[in-house]
């Protein structure tokens, strides 16, 4: 069925009172935005359904959400009644529609019999992610488009590991999903008859505990040991981290610590950051002012759905430097491995696993430790996918982490965790204040022991079908015309992961390694409409490095961009 068969299908189907009807009437004859609402269904990305809150098949709506929801539930109860009694845990975050999209996905589970778990409101993804094993349940779905912009909303869906589904898992719910229409076959009861029928149990707030006494379990140092009184400020960017932060960093005894008060609350509109993404150094406005206030030496902050961590440092030069997710991932990776070795409880097989877009140094880092340090696909299905492997080879997991500010410090919450980062980064921070020492001067040390590594992870955005298609285009005009030498440095090695390799699962990224040791990928985003590079070069002072990494960066940019 072509585009505009679907789009004349939505309005004949549509009640008339339907403000997506008025939506499509208003469109009636602009071919391309019904193109763009039509031409794609919604599919599973790297992180589950992701797009533009509106009418289509290409958007976030009751009619997607609702299929989705159909289909995945036909998968579970396809599984057995005893699938089906362990149940799916729903969560949502700040944005709109999330709580009403998430009550409707419950009313669905429930009226195909599936006992269904809410939350009495938002909450944090990796508190799902824990919940799934805590409760044993079969499935979880959270409504969040995490860190994209307010027009968004998205559909992460989990299996019973606690890890967001496999390619797998993906592959058997999206054919359920695909069986399916949007207007029929969709069984559902109203959310309060879920609750009186018993299907539908609404946790309280001694989960919340439970999660938190988690996060709270991997502090690797505490009581005098730290400087408590350090100054810190914290923003969730109107988002799900507040409250759990806050108690977080109350339960640890820090005394000193400041919240970004316009970022506090939930806020739909993200009025004071407009995008509210951590992985963007605007998004520190506010908690830099704040932090000049009362003199803080870190500033932190989580994404809407709190499972992305990002961090400010203050420089020796007295000003903020955001730092990327390598960067912090450097700090937690040294952090982790020193203090665990000083308490005497580094495992003699002690493993780690980093995506393989993020940067090398920390394997070096790993290495000096004695710990061995795993490579995944991106994302955190692929990462703490990883956690079993390890375990059937008498494995130790420490740590995971991926470039995009994601970290998983435990392995009984297989998702990136912003709060339990965020707890590390400040116990370390107090950590090294009580020995005199910044995290900005961990991280220098950092370089002058393992190498000066440059790294730069630049985008371009591509919205729309027609941005799909030249992203796709650009992918195969690098295939095509693999480069033997970049910024005049041979090319020694090309991974094509399309293509499966290392037992990892098929993935579009390209992977290129140069003879002097500097490396790029290529890949398009699994959640957003970009394609994304990153670049890697480490060398004996920090201008070489970024000297060599920007010229590289610059020929492959040229190349690529010039694909129309």
């Amino acid at each position: 069925m072509g585009y505009m068969e679907k789009y004349s299908e939505w309005m004949e189907k549509l009640p008339e009172n339907d403000p997506l009807r008025e939506e499509l009437k208003a469109i009636e004859g602009d071919h391309r935005a019904i193109r763009e609402r039509f031409q794609l269904d919604l599919s599973f990305g790297t992180a589950g359904l992701r797009g533009i809150v509106s009418a289509g098949t290409n958007r976030m709506n009751f009619y997607t959400v609702g299929r989705a929801t159909q289909g995945i539930a036909n998968f579970i109860v396809k599984q057995g009644q005893a699938a089906m009694n362990r149940g799916v845990i729903i969560a949502h975050d700040p944005r709109y529609f999330s709580k009403e999209f998430s009550q409707y996905a419950a009313g669905i589970f429930a009226a195909n019999g599936i006992k269904t778990y809410t939350f009495p409101d938002l909450r944090p993804t990796p508190e799902l992610a824990f919940m799934i094993r805590h409760l044993n349940a079969v499935s979880g779905i959270n409504i969040t488009a995490s860190h994209n912009p307010k027009e968004y909303n998205g559909y992460k869906a989990y299996w019973e590991d606690g890890c967001q589904v496999s390619s797998v898992i993906a592959d058997g719910m999206t054919d359920e999903i695909r069986a399916l229409d949007y207007f029929t076959g969709i069984r559902r009861m109203g959310f309060s008859q879920g609750i009186e029928s018993g299907l539908i149990t609404i946790l309280d707030e001694s989960y919340d505990r439970k999660y938190l006494d988690m996060v709270e379990s991997i502090a690797i140092h505490s009581g005098d040991e730290l400087d408590l009184s350090i100054p810190l400020v914290y923003t969730p960017l109107n988002g799900a981290g507040s409250i759990p932060f806050r108690q977080m960093m109350k339960d640890r005894g820090f005394t000193n610590w400041h919240i970004v008060e316009e970022q506090s609350m939930p806020d739909p509109e993200f009025t004071t950051v407009g995008y509210p993404n951590p992985e963007s150094p605007a998004a520190f406005k506010l908690s830099e002012e704040l932090g000049r206030k009362v003199g803080a030496e870190l500033l932190m902050a989580t994404d809407p759905d709190s499972d992305r961590f990002a961090i400010e440092l203050l420089g020796d030069d007295g000003n903020y430097v955001w730092l990327n997710g390598n960067q912090t991932g450097y700090l937690l990776v040294n952090y982790i491995l020193e203090g665990r070795k000083d308490a005497g409880t580094l495992p003699k097989n002690g493993a780690m696993v980093k995506s393989i877009v993020t940067s090398d140094m920390s394997e070096v880092m790993a290495e000096a430790y004695g710990v061995k340090m795993y490579e995944s696909l991106t994302g955190f299905k692929n990462i703490c996918g990883r956690i079993p492997y390890l375990e059937e080879n008498n494995l130790a997991y420490l740590f995971g982490y991926e470039e995009s500010v994601g970290y998983a410090a435990c392995p009984e919450i297989r998702d990136k965790d912003g709060i339990s980062a965020g707890m590390l980064v400040a116990e370390a921070a107090a950590y090294y204040r009580k020995q005199g020492k910044t995290l900005w001067q961990v991280l220098e040390g950092l370089y002058k022991k393992y190498g000066y590594y440059a790294e730069d992870e630049p985008n371009l955005i591509l919205e729309g079908v027609d941005g799909a298609e030249r992203i796709n285009r650009m992918m195969g005009y690098v295939r095509g015309h693999l480069p033997q030498e970049v910024a005049g440095i041979r090319v020694e090695k090309v991974i094509d992961y399309i293509n499966a390799y290392d037992e990892l699962f098929r993935s579009n990224v390209l992977r290129f390694y140069l003879e002097n040791g500097s490396w790029f990928a290529i890949r398009p985003s699994g959640t957003e409409p970009k394609i994304k590079f990153y670049f890697y070069s480490n060398a004996k002072s920090k201008d070489e490095a970024q000297e060599i990494n920007t010229s590289i960066k610059e020929a492959i940019l040229t190349m690529v961009n010039a694909v129309e």
